[in-house]
């Protein structure tokens, strides 16, 4: 990629270049219509008062002025065309000074950066300001009963979920800002990342700041337009707790069909922990606690576009120095890994996950935290799974002029307490299983509704049945 400015001062210097010629042109057009020698500069005969004018015209003059009349012609035609050629070069140097550029990236390009597509803006111009952004509303409708027939006492909630705005600025071709600032809930603004890249080269990169922990397949592509379903998948809340973001730097990069990601940051709060996930433990990046460090990072492989698969982990210490029992502190290991893979083909949407989470010193933890031997303690080990297929069944469908309909089914199993530390209880309403069908309608590619419902069971028979709808967008 050039630099900007040296590509501004090239095109204003063919733009100047191409101005004089055409003004060179259209003088000698000019001169070839008014400026020819006359009759007498030349010694040629002329009229004298009185005389007989000739009968015939002398073909030998005449010759000359068809021949200065065509050129003439010629001459006119190039500075046409020379005065196109400015016009195009001209918008060209409006473009760069605006930092304009064309289509954004495509998803497959997104995300080997770590993006959904919208959120990637930034990289998709030469200079300046990006903005884009996404949002959603949500209408969830409960059981009144669960499945036990015990009244739930959920009333429908109907919700503006987020509403999102991308900012970025391209410094330079090597240095750019990416920024997402969400508001939720029409009322709590956070920063969901902030961070400044370093492009290196096109295949390899350093990034720090806020950053998008890199797992599963929700976390770093939450947009509405990207994943199937009105709600995330729960597996990537409570497991992989979206939207996962922490403070720290790394590096990034894709090389033909490997794409990965690696990123030191400050590690959980551990001390939020609870029965039903690893959610609370994040920090968020505000006054962030930071005696524990962690480590992530992410690998896919994408054999063709539109399918990819691979890994990700996490690893550190939640402790932060304040789990302490009887005088020893305990650092709290925390462990995530999870396999993942797509696959979105001529209208079909293939996409699983399975992520399991481990806690070395959990039954301090519980001491600690106060928990008694009764099933609300943190577990030891926790894990889940989904699987979901969807088609769109307008896909291969000319006529419907990119509009998509996707019937889904997700099937989902989570289990936050799948082991329990040794004197502690296992509770039967946290291993949970949840089957979805649903429908998304897409009138445009920025623009999705979708419905679906719910039936969510346990061994507790406490599993409470939902209906969705979804309007989500995204720019």
């Amino acid at each position: 990629m050039k630099n900007d400015c040296h590509r501004l001062i090239e095109y204003v210097l063919i733009v100047t270049v191409l101005c004089g010629i055409a003004a060179t042109a259209s003088g000698q057009g000019a001169s070839a219509e008014t400026g020819r020698p006359s009759p007498a500069e030349t010694g040629a005969p002329t009229a004298i008062a009185g005389a007989p004018v000739a009968a015939y015209p002398d073909p030998e003059a005449a010759e000359p002025e068809a021949a200065e009349e065509a050129e003439t012609a010629e001459q006119e035609v190039d500075v046409a065309e020379l005065e196109r050629r400015i016009d195009v070069l001209a918008e060209e140097i409006e473009r760069l000074r605006s930092g304009e550029e064309g289509e954004r990236l495509d998803v497959d390009d997104a995300r080997r950066l770590g993006l959904a597509p919208s959120a990637a803006a930034a990289y998709a111009i030469d200079s300046g300001v990006s903005i884009a952004g996404y949002g959603e509303m949500l209408l969830e409708n409960y059981a009144d009963v669960n499945e036990g027939g015990i009244p739930t006492g959920k009333t429908t909630q109907f919700d503006y979920l987020r509403a999102i705005l991308y900012a970025g600025y391209r410094f330079s071709d090597k240095f750019l800002f990416n920024s997402e600032i969400e508001v939720e809930h029409a009322k709590e603004i956070f920063v969901e990342f902030a961070y400044v890249d370093y492009q290196a080269t096109e295949s390899f990169g350093l990034r720090g700041g806020m950053l998008l922990v890199p797992m599963g397949l929700v976390n770093e592509f939450h947009e509405p337009t990207v994943f199937l379903g009105a709600e995330r998948p729960v597996t990537e809340s409570r497991i992989i707790p979206s939207t996962w973001r922490e403070n720290g730097g790394g590096f990034y990069g894709a090389f033909e069909q490997v794409s990965f990601r690696a990123y030191v940051l400050n590690g959980f709060d551990g001390s939020s922990f609870s029965s039903g996930g690893l959610r609370g433990g994040r920090q968020k990046g505000g006054k962030a606690k930071s005696t524990s460090i962690a480590f992530t990072g992410r690998l896919d492989i994408t054999p063709t576009p539109g399918v990819f698969f691979g890994a990700s982990f996490y690893t550190g210490d939640s402790g932060q120095g304040e789990i302490v029992v009887e005088g020893a502190e305990y650092g709290i290991g925390t462990t995530i890994f999870d396999v993942h893979g797509q696959a979105r083909v001529r209208g079909l949407d293939l996409r699983g996950l399975f992520a399991r989470a481990s806690l070395s010193d959990a039954a301090m933890l519980n001491r600690a935290l106060g928990k008694t031997a009764g099933g609300g303690g943190v577990g030891e080990g926790l894990q889940g799974a989904y699987i979901q297929l969807g088609y769109d069944v307008l896909s291969q469908v000319p006529e419907a002029g990119g509009v998509g309909l996707t019937p889904y089914v997700r099937y989902e199993q989570v289990d936050t307490q799948a082991e329990m530390p040794a004197g502690f209880e296992r509770s039967l309403s946290t291993d949970n299983t949840y089957l979805t069908f649903g429908i998304e309608l897409k009138p445009n590619a920025g623009i999705v509704l979708k419905v679906d419902h719910a039936w969510v069971s346990n061994d507790a028979n406490s599993g409470v049945d939902q209906f969705n709808i979804n309007l989500g967008y995204a720019f």
